[in-house]
């Protein structure tokens, strides 16, 4: 179990959360909703916040944290934006919900349609598992197979086939990593290591006419970030196609991030169906899946491949999304986000540098991990080497950070991320924490 031994001056400032959180125990599990806020991977209590602007946080006890977090990625032009705020205030005054159509739904799916080029068709959901499910579904009703290739790292939230952990060796049946998920379940995922288009190779060679679908992270952020090399998207396209399975990319953290088209747009391989989420509802719980056409007209009503959601397209989510959405349409952010993402870069590896750190680096756009890894290790390419990171060595830094007012991810398995609103001096700030933090830990 980590033990980071955060400062007590630390604690004494944070004495509310402390009593908030003993508090959430008694009535819910672990005192959190979501088991990524359990402070788990860094050791000591999750801080409770109240209050969010721009690129700021605030918690409970008054302290005020620079955000690299953004709510796990949704708040890419900053907490409260003024003309999402201004669409969620102009929908709650006719309605929250009314289990029925309406055209502002339609008008997020133009826009979704407008800005992915893979999606001819687009279906809404509440959240990324859900929606994340859903294409699974499809592709195994579209194509009429069973089994799904996934990779050792990537996360595409908690539906039974999906959770699921690799077995003996990499190019093996699934094998539950959850109690509740059956042995049964998992048996039709193959769970294969990252950045290995041999593996991928190899997996379709044996199993090729039984894989409904390849689903992956085109830029992973739920190992921290890694990057993928072009040989293997470009296999994983080919083996795909070939075969008459589907790729599914699962742009839930990279969808609208990396570039108004995703992930797809910026390494230029184009998927058959993506999941979206977190952006593309603007804080507000929404998700989608869509692709091609003729994949999606399975969907029920147009055909038969079941899925249905009673809050799926919600006036106030909707309201939200399409609003963040036109925003990063009229005034795209994402050379100022690269910008900063490269100094933040540069700030971090000349911290570590200074102070006789061993690190692996990774970025993309304004994602990006720093891997606490030993001394000439290899670069982290997948869950293999990922897993290998100093895991106290991440804690130490996490804890020195928010000493010094900056939030990062609190796990060195998550990425972080850059909002808009984030300005030059609040880079240059946190490039100081980082080497003020990393010279005395």
């Amino acid at each position: 179990m980590i033990d980071p031994h955060p400062s007590s001056a630390h604690r004494d400032r944070r004495r509310r959360s402390t009593a908030a959180f003993a508090h959430a125990r008694t009535l819910i599990p672990g005192g959190v909703n979501s088991p990524a806020r359990a402070f788990g991977g860094v050791g000591g209590e999750p801080i409770f916040f109240r209050a969010a602007a721009g690129q700021w946080l605030t918690d409970i006890d008054g302290n005020r944290y620079l955000d690299y977090i953004g709510s796990w990625g949704p708040m890419i032009l900053g907490h409260r934006h003024p003309r999402v705020v201004a669409a969620i205030e102009a929908t709650l005054a006719t309605g929250t919900s009314y289990g029925a159509p309406t055209e502002a739904e339609t008008r997020l799916a133009e826009l979704i349609v407008a800005s992915v080029p893979s999606i001819e068709k687009v279906r809404l959901t509440s959240s990324g598992t859900e929606a994340a499910m859903s294409a699974v579904r499809l592709a195994r009703g579209f194509t009429g197979r069973d089994k799904i290739v996934k990779f050792a790292g990537n996360y595409h939230g908690h539906g039974d086939s999906l959770l699921v952990a690799a077995g003996s060796s990499a190019a093996t049946l699934g094998v539950p990593d959850s109690p509740g998920v059956t042995a049964g379940t998992a048996r039709d995922t193959l769970v294969l290591e990252y950045n290995e288009p041999a593996e991928l190779e190899d997996t379709f060679r044996r199993e090729g006419e039984r894989i409904a679908a390849v689903l992956l992270e085109p830029v992973v952020g739920n190992m921290g970030l890694v990057r993928p090399s072009h040989e293997f998207l470009a296999t994983a396209r080919r083996l795909t196609h070939e075969s008459g399975a589907l790729l599914v990319f699962d742009e839930v953290m990279t969808g609208f991030r990396l570039a108004l088209g995703g992930a797809q747009e910026v390494l230029g391989v184009t998927p058959d169906l993506t999941v979206l989420g977190k952006i593309v509802g603007g804080g507000l719980p929404l998700a989608a899946y869509g692709g091609r056409a003729d994949v999606m007209d399975h969907v029920l009503p147009a055909g038969r491949v079941f899925q249905a959601g009673t809050l799926s397209g919600n006036p106030l989510a909707v309201a939200a999304g399409t609003a963040t959405l036109e925003a990063l349409r009229d005034d795209p952010p994402y050379a100022r986000l690269e910008r900063h993402g490269a100094a933040l870069e540069a700030g971090f590896r000349a911290a570590a540098t200074a102070a006789g750190t061993p690190v692996w680096i990774a970025r993309v756009g304004s994602m990006m991990t720093m891997f606490f890894q030993p001394a000439g290790a290899a670069p982290v390419m997948g869950w293999r080497t990922a897993s290998q990171s100093d895991k106290a060595g991440y804690a130490r830094f996490f804890w020195g950070m928010i000493d010094r007012g900056v939030y990062l991810p609190c796990s060195q398995y998550e990425a972080l991320f850059i909002s808009a609103a984030h300005a030059d001096a609040d880079i240059d700030a946190t490039s100081v924490a980082a080497r003020e933090t990393l010279a005395g830990s």
